[in-house]
């Protein structure tokens, strides 16, 4: 392939083969409890199969205890993980950045990496875009990073004209096909001091490199990342882009900011994350087993005595318009939460010495939280239903008055609090088409419990597999994206 005006490594020969195959194995063997390849680890094998084995014979020798408990652990979890984000909702620093954006000498070299795959469609947005960033382009490094087996986008590329920053990378094929994978290797050909990955799909706002090397120098070197907030300029198109940007207000304006104050580790997006590369290679890079690879790195780079900060810089992405593609990216975020949280309590006791407290919170109430919250949300709204019906009848017996009454203000409690996050979270951005259809909300978190059960059965079956989220689908154009959100507290 020859690229016009870029740069192109030529298709991968024996050599670069071995050399991806090293890169992908490479924190698995210098630090298997970092890594995703073993998906349970034997402790945790054995754990399992002493709960379930507890759990069965208490369930036939005492079942209306055994629910008891049941419903009280699921009641007490759910609870608990509201009322966690409600905290970091309401601590949540109002989104403001006086430092100075840097100037123009001398300014680092910085590196883009951009992971693709069969993504044609995207690339007259996304060149144009990267074009867009205000940063001198002789101080630029941008990979895009395609598979060897990507015709289609290969072509797609040989037909643009494309900047002499830009080169192309092939990946050798090797398993598994992630995009962690792509990035590990790409991140082996990176020149920059500074590293940031974009979505094939993203807009980042021009000024984001400037205000992340400002924001890293305010800062200090203890700083290895900094997660730029992410949301959708098809924010208006479906109901589910609505609920996925309300869903997005309430993640990256309000909980990861509230993290950062409180001093936890961030689970990373998936994009827009600026990087220290000296720590980033310190920490071990992107676990190419891991299908939530960002959130993984948030919590290594905790563990690994890193910080970890946000960027008051908008990068926007296309939501998926449609089920099919939604259910797929979501379906891969809740196999990729267990994935993450399995592998960082292969050993509690040095997990909690290292990101304290409020690490563990952000493991079992966000991560592991979300997915049980999903997985337990039909089971406690049947509850629910039930009740309504049968009055003090049969559920009442199952679980004792108290324990179900208990039970239902609770589901009807939390829910109700998250409801109210979600009404007011578009409102920092002045989003006010959205708040609207904030009160469907219960309706989108039943759907993520498909997604949740659908991840669960993923990581059993297929722990590795990359369901890919389809770009290109939406009728909003993508550089008509949103302006800088106008906080009220400035």
């Amino acid at each position: 392939m020859r690229a016009k005006a870029g740069r192109s490594r030529p298709d991968p020969r024996r050599d670069d083969v071995d050399r991806v195959a090293l890169l992908t194995h490479a924190l698995a063997e210098a630090r298997p409890d970092y890594s995703a390849r073993r998906v349970f680890a034997v402790g945790q094998l054995l754990w399992l199969y002493l709960l379930i084995t507890l759990g069965l014979a208490a369930l036939a020798f005492a079942p209306m205890a055994t629910a008891t408990v049941f419903v009280g652990f699921l009641t007490l979890f759910y609870l608990a993980g509201f009322l966690f984000k409600t905290y970091l909702f309401i601590t949540s620093p109002a989104l403001k950045d006086d430092t100075p954006l840097c100037g123009d000498a001398p300014l680092p070299i910085y590196t883009v990496l951009v992971p693709l795959y069969r993504e044609a469609a995207a690339l007259p947005d996304l060149l144009a875009g990267l074009a867009r960033l205000d940063y001198p382009k002789d101080r630029l490094d941008v990979k895009l990073i395609l598979e060897a087996d990507d015709r289609e986008t290969a072509a797609a590329l040989d037909a643009i004209e494309i900047g002499p920053a830009i080169e192309i990378i092939r990946v050798p094929p090797c398993r598994p096909r992630t995009k962690p994978k792509a990035l590990i290797y790409g991140l082996s050909f990176a020149r920059g001091d500074f590293v940031v990955v974009y979505d094939a799909e993203d807009q980042p706002e021009p000024d984001q490199l400037r205000r992340a090397l400002a924001r890293f120098a305010a800062l200090g070197p203890d700083i290895a990342c900094l997660q730029a907030r992410l949301n959708f300029y098809n924010a208006r198109e479906t109901w589910l882009c609505r609920l996925f940007a309300i869903d997005y207000c309430l993640w990256f304006d309000y909980l990861l900011p509230g993290l950062e104050r409180l001093g936890a580790p961030l689970p990373l997006g998936g994009t827009s994350n600026h990087f220290r590369k000296s720590a980033l290679l310190a920490a071990g890079g992107w676990d190419p087993f891991n299908v939530t690879e960002d959130a993984d790195l948030g919590i290594r780079l905790a563990r690994e005595g890193y910080g970890v900060g946000t960027l008051n810089s908008t990068t926007y992405e296309e939501a998926p318009p449609y089920f099919s593609a939604w259910l797929a990216q979501r379906t891969r975020w809740m196999k990729g939460y267990l994935q993450t949280w399995l592998v960082h309590n292969r050993n509690r006791r040095r997990l909690h010495d290292e990101v304290g407290r409020a690490g563990l919170c952000v493991l079992d109430l966000l991560l592991f939280g979300s997915v049980l919250a999903g997985l337990a949300n039909p089971i406690l709204w049947g509850l629910f239903i039930g009740w309504l019906y049968s009055g003090e009848g049969v559920l009442s017996g199952l679980t004792g008055p108290w324990l179900l009454l208990v039970s239902l203000l609770g589901l009807v409690g939390g829910n109700a609090m998250l409801l109210f996050l979600s009404l007011i979270a578009p409102l920092r951005r002045g989003w006010l088409h959205l708040v609207p259809y904030a009160l469907t909300a219960p309706i989108y978190w039943l759907i993520i419990s498909l997604a949740a059960w659908r991840g669960l059965f993923g990581l059993l079956v297929r722990p590795f597999h990359w369901s890919k989220t389809a770009h290109g689908l939406s009728r909003f154009e993508a550089r008509a994206a949103p302006s800088r959100p106008k906080d009220p507290a400035r």
